[in-house]
């Protein structure tokens, strides 16, 4: 009988017990269908946020690419190094990605400020610790872009007083030849703030030269044999004006200038040549090209 009593008591507490359990999960339940329900709308709206996030970053791959893809034929057609293009086209694809993660990053609402500032700094402790050398990769940007002077150029430098024919022009540097085989390397930084000639830019040159005559000489005679030289010598440009002029009257000469034009890659061919003939053409006609002397008059005691 007790045993009975028992058996039924504790039934009934399962009973109650289980009946508390399923009781919970249905208070649970109705707890997480009213969160979703009361937090619908954000639902909705980050949804539209991360698919517009992902439309964005696939947009923005598709853009990068193409970007790429013109800066790689760009500089292609400029003929620049190929390591100054793979370094600009990694630099490029990281600054552009990096912008591109800021952007989706903002369209999910996540903060970007600290984010920004944070590379900001350190891009900035980057730029001072390597000012000469960025000054030097910017230098050389703009000489791929700008081309002031190309590869094959002969260029003369006002700031170091070199000069040479560029054989290359790399990310921090451009190299020169000099005329008598020398290897110059000056920095693109340099170059770029500086005031550059570029002698070979044009087809043409001219070459001036100056010959001194003597007072005694008959100068209009030597005007006229320095025409004549001028136009009989096959590598001058005829139809240019062949000037010949008195430049000055200096202590112990009369200078004579004479200027002509020719191509650019026959200058020194006809620099040469001219004075070569000048001086023949002088001597057979009795023409003299002074030069230093010295006078000493020597007075005997009385």
């Amino acid at each position: 009988m007790l045993l009975t009593e028992s058996l039924e008591t504790s039934t009934e507490e399962t009973i109650m017990t289980a009946g508390e359990v399923a009781e919970d999960l249905n208070n649970h339940a109705n707890a997480i269908v009213d969160f979703f329900k009361s937090h619908i709308n954000e639902f909705i709206n980050f949804g539209i946020k991360l698919f517009v996030a992902i439309l964005l970053f696939l947009a923005g791959r598709l853009v990068i690419k193409l970007i790429l893809k013109i800066c790689d034929r760009f500089f292609e057609r400029t003929g620049a190094d190929v390591g100054v293009t793979r370094f600009i086209h990694s630099l490029f694809k990281v600054l552009m990605y990096l912008v591109l993660i800021i952007i989706v990053c903002a369209q999910l609402g996540i903060e970007t400020s600290s984010f920004i500032a944070l590379i900001g700094s350190a891009g900035l402790a980057l730029g001072l610790s390597l000012q000469g050398s960025l000054a030097n990769i910017a230098g050389g940007i703009l000489l791929l872009i700008l081309k002031p002077f190309s590869v094959g150029d002969y260029i003369i430098d006002s700031g170091s007083s070199k000069e040479g024919t560029v054989s290359r022009i790399d990310l921090f540097y451009t190299h020169l030849i000099t005329t008598d085989n020398k290897k110059v390397v000056i920095p693109n930084g340099a170059i770029t703030n500086n005031c550059i000639t570029n002698v070979t830019f044009y087809d043409k040159r001219r070459v001036d030269l100056k010959i001194g005559v003597a007072y005694e000489s008959d100068f209009k005679k030597a005007k006229g044999l320095l025409e004549k030289v001028a136009n009989s010598h096959e590598l001058v440009l005829k139809q240019e004006e062949i000037f010949v002029y008195v430049e000055s009257l200096d202590e112990s000469q009369l200078t004579i200038g004479m200027r002509v034009w020719t191509n650019k890659d026959d200058y020194w061919n006809v620099y040469f040549d001219l004075n070569e003939r000048i001086k023949e053409v002088f001597d057979e006609n009795h023409i003299e090209i002074p030069y230093r002397k010295l006078d000493v008059n020597i007075k005997e005691k009385q």
